[in-house]
């Protein structure tokens, strides 16, 4: 990691967990993309912090968040977007893989389908989409440590909903994404769901 920044500044507010859990998020994200080529990835909602795209493998790493804050690192390109006000800047078939960690949930429904189909455009052919968001059962838990300082208010009461397994991967689906090509489990103990798409 950069030696720089603190790890528990990995995203907006304070939280006593936040740089354990975009460790265990980082560490997931990286072996479902332990076969995908390590040429080209976008992170999506990359956080205040990029503290993914420093902890991967990939050749090229381009980080998005509307909360960048100024940073300049070497062997990053960060840039400061929202994803749901206007088009991926970014050519067709570009990326190997794309992220979202903990960024799903984030987004209102109604901006799901066109955020999905620019993540699809992007993607190069067989490319992959990592997603990872918590489990519908942890919200009100979530909210109950959010409020003892556990983890950051800030990105807690900014969620806009709590989608199962299947709803989410049916917005996959509608996207155009395969659903032969589609896998979803959990992990850290339920808590948190996973889906690998791949294009």
């Amino acid at each position: 990691m950069h030696s720089k920044y603190k790890i528990n500044s990995v995203t907006r507010g304070h939280g006593l967990l936040e740089g354990f859990l975009a460790k265990k998020r980082s560490l997931m994200a990286n072996k479902l993309l332990e076969n995908a080529p390590k040429e080209k990835v976008l992170d999506i909602g990359c956080g205040s912090y990029p503290y993914f795209l420093l902890n991967t493998d990939f050749k090229e790493k381009i980080g998005i968040d509307y909360s960048l804050r100024k940073l300049s690192i070497k062997d990053l390109e960060l840039k400061k977007l929202d994803v749901t006000k206007k088009r991926l800047p970014f050519k067709d078939n570009n990326f190997d893989a794309v992220t979202m960690l903990a960024v799903f949930e984030h987004l209102d429904k109604k901006m799901l389908p066109g955020v999905l189909e620019e993540i699809r455009r992007v993607l190069k052919k067989n490319g992959v989409l990592i997603i990872t968001t918590p489990s519908p059962w942890v919200d009100k838990p979530l909210h109950h440590l959010a409020n003892f300082g556990i983890i950051s208010k800030e990105e807690i009461h900014e969620h806009k909903h709590n989608l199962n397994h299947k709803t989410i991967g049916q917005y996959l689906i509608n996207a155009g994404f395969p659903k032969s090509k589609l896998k979803k489990g959990y992990f850290e103990v339920h808590m948190n769901m996973w889906f690998v798409s791949q294009k």
